[in-house]
C-alpha cells in the first residue's frame, strides 16, 4: 500500500489527476485513502454529502431573495426581465444584496478575530500574571507608530506595558468608531487613499460598516445595485485594512512575528504511539495556550501512564497556519481534511474555536473515540464538550484539555494513518522578506522591485482561499500555481490554499526546478521557494502591506493598481473569501474566483464589480470556472501592467531583449542580491 501511495504522490507532483475507481474527489493520495476507509466504515464526509445533495441552481447564481418573509422570491428564469420579487425588487437588487451580505459576514468574522487579539493585548498590559506576553517588542512600537500613538520622549519613553495598553485601546477604538476610525487605512499608498476619499469609500469604523451593510440590504432600504455594492466595498476595506490587519499585527506582537520554519504536512503527521491533539479554527489564542503546556513534565508522565510515548500536536485549517509559521508544528491538512483526521482513529482530541468548523464533527466522532472540544464563547456545537478559555484561566484550561486527550488515548479502536507526508517551509512575514532581501541593516523590497523591473520576476500573484468539495480537492490550486511559477511569476499564498500546495512539495526551496529559468535563478540566489507561505486567511492583509512597500520603493508606479500583480481564489467556499477578494479589488488588485459565481444571475452586477470597479478603482472581481481561462486572464493582466509601466522582461513579449542582455541583467541582479544578503 505504501509503495502505491508514494507512486500516487509522484503522479500528483507531475500535476496529473489521480482517479481511484469512480472517485474524482481529490488529487491527494492520503485523502483518497481515508475516503475509502470512510466508505468501509459507513460514515459520511463533506465529499460524500456534496455528491448526495445537488447544488440549488437558483441560489448558486444569487437569484434567490430571503431578506423578508413574504418570500423567498426565486428567479428560475433570469431572462424574464419583467419578473420582480413580491416587494418589487429587481434581479439586480437581489443579486447585489446577496453579495453585499456575504461580504459583510466575512468582514464580521475577521473583525471578531481582530477584536479578540486586541482584548488579549490589553490583558497583557494590565495583568502581571497574564498568560499573554509581548513576544515582539519591535513590532509593538512599529504598530504604535502606524496607529499614530505617541510613545513618550527619549528622556521619558513609555514602558512596554504602557505602550501595549495604548495600542490595544486604539485598536479597540477602530471597531466602535463612527467616522474616519480605521487607522491603518493611512498605511496605504497616498494615491490609493486619494481614490478612496474621492469615491467616499474610506470606512468609518469596522462595526459601523458591517451594520450599515446589513441595514442597507434589509427590505425597503437601498435598492440600487451600484449603491449597495459601494457599501460592500467600504465594509471590505474595514476588513482588509481594519479587522484582518489588526489581527495580524497584534498576533505578531503577542506571539512573535513569523520567520521561515521547516515542518511537515498531511494526515501522516499523526502518530500512532502518541496522544494526538489536533487544533482547528482560526484564533491563535487557544493553540498558543495548549502549546505552552504540552511539555509539562506531569502531563508527559500522565501520558506515559496511559501507554502513550508522548504528546503530538497538529493543526487543521488556519490554526494550522498560525502554529506552523510560529512554532513549526506540523499540519494535518486543510479544511476538507478535518473529518478525515478523525476517521484515521488516531485523534484523541480535536480542539476548536471559531470559523470553518464542520458541525458534522461531533456525529462523526461518535463512530470513533475522538473528543471534540469547543473553547470559544462565540461558538458551541451540539454534542461537543465545551471548555471555555477565558481571560486568566488560559493555562489551567489548556492543561485540562490536554489531560482529557491523554485520558482518551486508551479508548482508541483501530488506527489507520496514511504514511506519506511532505516537508514545507512556512512563515514568510513582510518583515522577514525585507530582511531576507536586504539583511539586518539594509532590509528592503528593493531587490524584488528590481527583479520585477528587469523581468527576472514577471509579477506577483496571490493564490488564496479555501477548498470546496464541489471541485476536485487541491487540483486547481496546484494547476494554477505550477503554471504561474513556470511563467516566472512569484506566488504568495495564505490559508488552505497554501496548505494545498504544501502537500505536493511546492513550498520548498528545491521546488524552484518547477519555476521558469529566471524565477528559478532568483529563488536560488535568495534561497526561497517559488511559492511563499505568508500565513492564515487574516494574513492576506500582509500581502496588502507588502504591495504597499513595493510601491513605496519606487520604479513600479505610484499605486497598487500599477503593479503587475493579481489574485486568484481557485476553490473558495467561505464568505470570508468574498470579503478578502473585495478588499483586494478595492485596493487596486484584479481578483479572479474559480468554480462558481454568486452573481451569475445578473450581467449588470457582474459588470459593476468587474468593468466599473476596474475603471474607478483599478481593481476588479471576476468569476471564472475554467482554471485554464483563469491562467490566461492572469497572464494577460500581468503582461498589460508590465507594458503600461514600460518594462519588458525576460519572460516574453514583443520587445524582449536579446539573450545576451538577459544573461547580463540576471548576473548583475544576482550579484547585487548576494552583496546585500546577510546571514541571521
Amino acid at each position: 500500500m505504501l509503495s502505491t501511495i508514494k507512486a500516487l504522490f509522484r503522479k500528483a507532483d507531475r500535476g496529473e489527476r489521480i482517479v481511484l475507481a469512480d472517485q474524482k474527489k481529490s488529487i491527494d493520495p492520503s485523502t483518497i485513502e481515508i475516503l475509502k476507509k470512510a466508505d468501509k466504515d459507513n460514515v459520511s464526509t463533506c465529499f460524500s454529502r456534496a455528491e448526495k445533495y445537488p447544488v440549488c441552481s437558483i441560489g448558486k447564481t444569487g437569484a434567490c431573495c430571503r431578506v423578508c418573509f413574504m418570500g423567498p422570491c426565486r428567479f428560475p428564469d433570469i431572462e424574464d426581465r419583467d419578473r420582480t420579487g413580491i416587494c418589487g425588487a429587481t434581479l439586480e437588487t437581489i443579486v447585489a444584496r446577496n453579495l453585499a451580505r456575504s461580504i459583510a459576514a466575512g468582514c464580521a468574522a475577521h473583525a471578531a478575530h481582530g477584536r479578540s487579539l486586541a482584548l488579549a493585548l490589553l490583558a497583557s498590559s494590565q495583568e502581571d500574571n497574564s498568560f499573554f506576553k509581548i513576544k515582539d517588542e519591535n513590532k509593538l512600537y512599529q504598530v504604535a507608530k502606524e496607529l499614530r500613538i505617541k510613545t513618550g520622549t527619549k528622556k521619558t519613553p513609555l514602558s512596554k506595558k504602557e505602550t501595549a495598553a495604548k495600542v490595544a485601546k486604539k485598536a479597540l477604538s477602530n471597531f466602535g468608531a463612527q467616522q474616519a476610525g480605521v487607522d491603518l487605512i493611512k498605511c496605504a499608498p497616498k494615491k490609493r487613499q486619494k481614490i478612496w476619499k474621492n469615491n467616499n469609500l474610506a470606512p468609518a469604523g469596522i462595526d459601523q460598516e458591517i451594520v450599515e451593510t446589513m441595514h442597507q440590504t434589509s427590505i425597503g432600504v437601498s435598492q440600487k445595485a451600484e449603491h449597495i455594492l459601494t457599501q460592500s466595498l467600504k465594509a471590505s476595506l474595514a476588513d482588509g485594512w481594519g479587522g484582518s490587519m489588526l489581527a495580524t499585527e497584534l498576533s505578531d506582537i503577542l506571539f512573535g512575528t513569523p520567520h521561515p520554519r521547516l515542518s511537515q504536512i498531511n494526515l501522516g503527521v499523526l502518530q500512532e504511539d502518541q496522544v494526538n491533539i489536533v487544533m482547528h479554527g482560526h484564533e491563535p489564542i487557544v493553540s498558543e495556550a495548549i502549546i505552552s503546556t504540552v511539555s509539562d513534565k506531569e502531563l508527559l508522565k500522565h501520558a506515559k501512564s496511559k501507554g502513550a510515548n508522548g504528546i503530538n500536536l497538529a493543526g487543521i485549517c488556519c490554526t494550522s497556519n498560525e502554529i506552523l509559521m510560529r512554532h513549526g508544528i506540523p499540519s494535518a491538512g486543510n479544511v476538507l481534511q478535518q473529518e478525515l483526521a478523525i476517521i484515521t482513529g488516531a485523534v484523541d482530541a480535536m480542539v476548536v474555536d471559531i470559523q470553518c468548523i464542520f458541525q458534522s464533527l461531533t456525529a462523526l466522532a461518535k463512530n470513533y473515540h475522538t473528543k471534540i472540544i469547543t473553547t470559544s464563547p462565540k461558538a458551541e456545537i451540539t454534542g461537543a464538550t465545551h471548555i471555555q478559555l477565558d481571560p486568566g484561566n488560559e493555562l489551567s484550561t489548556a492543561k485540562k484539555i490536554v489531560k482529557m486527550a491523554i485520558d482518551n488515548f486508551p479508548k482508541r479502536k483501530k488506527v489507520s494513518i496514511p504514511e506519506p507526508t511532505s516537508n514545507l517551509v512556512a512563515g514568510f512575514s513582510k518583515e522577514y522578506i525585507k530582511y531576507m532581501l536586504g539583511g539586518k541593516y539594509k532590509s528592503s523590497f528593493r531587490p524584488l522591485s528590481d527583479a520585477i523591473i528587469t523581468g527576472c520576476v514577471q509579477g506577483i500573484v496571490a493564490i488564496v482561499g479555501c477548498n470546496n468539495p464541489r471541485v476536485i480537492q487541491d487540483e486547481n490550486h496546484n494547476t494554477i500555481a505550477k503554471e504561474l511559477i513556470r511563467n516566472n511569476i512569484l506566488v504568495i499564498q495564505t490559508g488552505c490554499g497554501a496548505l494545498s500546495n504544501a502537500k505536493y512539495g511546492l513550498l520548498l526551496p528545491h521546488a524552484d526546478h518547477l519555476a521558469g529559468p529566471y524565477l528559478e535563478a532568483v529563488c536560488k540566489a535568495v534561497g526561497i521557494p517559488p511559492i511563499l507561505h505568508v500565513g492564515s486567511c487574516v494574513d492576506n492583509s500582509r500581502i496588502l502591506t507588502m504591495l504597499t512597500e513595493i510601491v513605496n520603493e519606487g520604479g513600479l508606479g505610484e499605486d497598487i493598481c500599477d503593479l503587475p500583480v493579481a489574485a486568484v481564489v481557485p476553490e473558495w467556499m467561505s464568505e470570508k473569501a468574498l470579503s478578502i477578494g473585495t478588499y483586494f479589488a478595492a485596493s487596486g488588485v484584479s481578483v479572479t474566483f474559480g468554480h462558481c459565481s454568486p452573481v451569475s444571475a445578473s450581467k449588470d452586477v457582474a459588470s459593476l464589480i468587474s468593468t466599473n470597479w476596474e475603471e474607478t478603482l483599478g481593481g476588479k472581481l471576476e468569476f471564472e470556472p475554467d482554471p485554464k481561462e483563469i491562467l490566461r486572464k492572469v497572464l494577460d493582466h500581468i503582461g498589460k501592467k508590465r507594458k503600461a509601466l514600460g518594462i519588458y522582461g525576460t519572460g516574453g513579449g514583443e520587445e524582449t531583449p536579446s539573450e545576451m542582455e538577459k544573461r547580463r541583467m540576471l548576473r548583475q541582479w544576482q550579484m547585487r542580491l548576494r552583496n546585500l544578503l546577510r546571514e541571521p
